[in-house]
């Protein structure tokens, strides 16, 4: 997959003052749809060298985002649903399923908070799903995250059989 036909993220905000809109929402959820991977990131901190990471993840129902923790000390991770249906899975040592936390736009409280060193994962129940993810920076592709052992990695012949595995510990509401 050329990261230049399909890009891993939008460019991303400028300016000193970002405002989410309805014509960004649908940007986003549009390029994760045509997406070989089925999401994509829209960066709001204007530098990668950001203290605090802020993006907005547009994701599909078909994506496979792989088990990880993120090891260092610093490293928490706060998720916000703004649209859509999100599952989150947080893992044992071993890969068994921990616990499970259904996350829905439209409900009261669609917030999870991860301290760091925990292995979760996430599937996603709803087309056109969008989170807001805050985390701390700055981004550093070798030690931002740590993907399990114990599951396959993303384009892996099994990784499908797993995420519909975990499908099946939510129940989607229409």
């Amino acid at each position: 997959m050329s990261t230049e036909t399909h890009p891993l993220a939008l460019p991303a905000a400028e300016g000193e003052v970002f405002e989410l809109t309805e014509d960004l929402l649908e940007r986003g959820c549009v390029a994760a749809r045509q997406s070989p991977r089925q999401r994509i990131i829209f960066p709001i901190h204007r530098k990668q060298e950001a203290r605090v990471q802020r993006m907005l993840n547009f994701v599909q129902p078909g994506t496979y985002i792989t088990p990880h923790r993120h090891p260092l000390e610093h490293a928490t991770e706060s998720v916000q649903l703004l649209r859509g249906e999100l599952g989150c899975l947080v893992f044992e040592e071993d890969g068994r399923v921990r616990s499970t936390h259904h996350l829905r736009a439209n409900a009261p409280a669609a917030f999870l908070d991860l301290e760091p060193g925990l292995w979760h994962g996430m599937v996603v129940l709803a087309p056109d799903t969008v989170m807001l993810e805050i985390k701390h920076g700055p981004y550093d592709a070798t030690t931002d995250k740590e993907f399990a052992p114990w599951a396959p990695g993303e384009g892996d012949a099994n990784a499908e059989s797993l995420r519909s595995e975990w499908l099946g510990l939510f129940t989607v509401e229409p």
